[in-house]
């Protein structure tokens, strides 16, 4: 059964309950920053809540475990209720990988607040397994968020920075757009793509904020 995982079968524990966390909040923070700059939508929805069975999409959530990438329910956005669509795009669109980077740091906090503490090796192994887990996948969500591609995150940000006659071309590459990100992700030319963005940007984050905590801490 673990050859069809794309987690070892030990670790499938941490990852569900890390992607339970990471997707609600990711969803959840769309929809709040969506409400408070005056779009009801989602929560007329019922999305404006950190019920993770209002935010999974089960197929996307077991491609997860099988092929490694997968996703939440996209949270629906009206543009025409913002006062400034622009402005309120791009915050709602960037709060969804923020939420990720916020709980890197708090996982971090939590991991080297306990080595601080001396509690780490006095508590059950499974707890620093499961925070070391909870980083690093919610750092690659962050950054795996902010990549320009439709339907991520990063595309609806340089969407939303685009000049009005470009940005409705690039609604019209959406639906090509969402089939060339597939086929990078699931093919190896993912490998030449996507995953020098990760070699970049993901070590240089966990790093970074590595050695904060670990000066801060101990």
């Amino acid at each position: 059964m673990e050859q069809f995982l794309a987690f070892p079968l030990e670790q499938i524990p941490y990852v569900a309950a890390t992607l339970i966390i990471a997707l609600t909040v990711h969803e959840f923070a769309h929809a709040y920053t969506a409400y408070k700059f005056g779009d009801e939508t989602a929560k007329k929805q019922g999305r404006l809540t950190l019920n993770p069975i209002q935010h999974l999409d089960p197929v996307g959530t077991i491609l997860i475990f099988i092929a490694g990438f997968g996703w939440a329910r996209p949270v629906p956005v009206n543009r025409f209720f913002f006062k400034n669509p622009k402005l309120a795009g791009i915050t709602v669109s960037v709060a969804g990988p923020l939420s990720n980077l916020v709980l890197t740091v708090i996982g971090f906090a939590l991991l080297y607040g306990l080595a601080s503490a001396g509690l780490a090796n006095s508590l059950p192994e499974f707890i620093p397994e499961f925070l070391e887990m909870f980083i690093r996948l919610n750092l690659i969500l962050f950054v795996f968020n902010l990549l320009p591609l439709p339907p991520l995150d990063g595309y609806r940000i340089i969407e939303d920075l685009a000049p009005r006659q470009l940005r409705a071309k690039m609604t019209q590459f959406e639906t090509y757009g969402s089939l060339i990100f597939i086929i990078l992700v699931i093919t190896p030319l993912g490998d030449y793509t996507i995953q020098p963005v990760f070699n970049i940007f993901f070590p240089v984050i966990f790093n970074g904020l590595d050695q904060f905590f670990y000066q801060l801490f101990l």
